[in-house]
């Protein structure tokens, strides 16, 4: 008989994940799970419990309760040998200034158990354009150097799941979207990266899912394309170049005719209506059509909707 498919266990898995600091609950029964090389986006307002997930992922927050499991290794009972295959970017700058910045990778590997790999050093210092800073001492840095030096100690000693906690913020133009093709690359190598962020055109661009946490419950997990066309609209004003009479009936609930009968908007939500049916019918009906503005809902609608309560939660994947 053939033999089944081997599955391999998720990268991550965290069954009600709670933690408490006296009165304050910052993660009030959190679980989630996350396949292997995917990029996964958790988005929340400051205070959330962003920070505080990641930390007790990494060995960083004490968790009150629940489990977590790390390439199917509960950490209770196996807390050290999981992390070694875990990179983490924080949001603060962490390191010692008298180092030069390729010492200081030296060193990461020394801190994961990996023997030295200058060939591995040189490859990350080339990826996050730090080659011409690699004998120059850390505190020499400017700000954007040392954010790219921060993600640089994260990946080199290949890590099987990174987290880019808040990894672009304040850095310019030019890293952001170096770091969006490296994260890509990641990916496309089997790297799992979970990404936080308040760029949310970073996760719109990056994320295969997301998920939105606030006052540390755990609101919604749903792939991004899926979530976008649940929730999102697409908003398309079509202008007449000159006032119109009495619409095809067939329109009749689709489209909202201005006062002046110059331009009218269809709302397509989920697909429906369809603004290119609209469209159709009225050009098919001679209705002089001299301009089509379309504007489609971004992640960070979506997002400022949930936290609203206007959007309807689903349970973590």
């Amino acid at each position: 008989m053939p033999r089944a498919p081997v599955t391999s266990p998720p990268v991550l898995q965290v069954e009600q994940l709670v933690k408490r600091y006296r009165d304050v609950t910052a993660l009030a029964g959190v679980s989630l799970t996350i396949g292997a090389g995917e990029i996964f986006a958790l988005l929340g307002p400051n205070g959330a419990g962003k920070t505080t997930l990641i930390g007790a992922v990494c060995g960083l927050v004490k968790k009150t309760s629940g489990t977590i499991r790390l390439f199917g290794v509960d950490l209770d009972q196996d807390p050290l040998r999981p992390r070694y295959d875990v990179g983490l970017v924080p949001q603060e700058v962490n390191f010692d200034p008298f180092f030069t910045v390729r010492e200081s990778l030296r060193i990461q590997l020394g801190y994961y158990a990996r023997p030295p790999d200058e060939a591995r050093i040189r490859e990350v210092l080339e990826a996050l354009s730090l080659s011409e800073k690699a004998n120059s001492q850390t505190r020499a840095l400017s700000g954007g150097m040392k954010r790219r030096l921060l993600i640089a100690k994260a990946l080199v000693h290949r890590p099987r799941l990174v987290f880019l906690d808040e990894p672009t913020a304040g850095v310019d133009v030019e890293l952001r979207r170096d770091l969006w093709a490296y994260v890509r690359q990641l990916r496309s190598e089997g790297t799992t990266v979970i990404l936080t962020t308040h760029y949310l055109e970073e996760a719109e661009e990056l994320a295969d899912r997301v998920g939105i946490i606030n006052s540390g419950r755990l609101l919604l997990v749903e792939d991004k394309v899926a979530l976008l066309r649940r929730m999102g609209e697409k908003r398309v004003r079509i202008t007449f170049s000159a006032a119109v009479g009495q619409l095809p009936a067939t329109l009749d609930g689709k489209a909202e005719l201005a006062e002046d009968r110059r331009s009218l908007v269809v709302t397509e939500r989920n697909g429906q209506p369809s603004a290119g049916e609209v469209l159709g019918q009225l050009y098919r009906s001679g209705f002089p059509v001299v301009e089509v503005d379309t504007r489609a809902s971004r992640l960070e609608d979506v997002l400022i909707e949930i936290l609203r309560g206007g959007g309807k939660a689903k349970g973590p994947a």
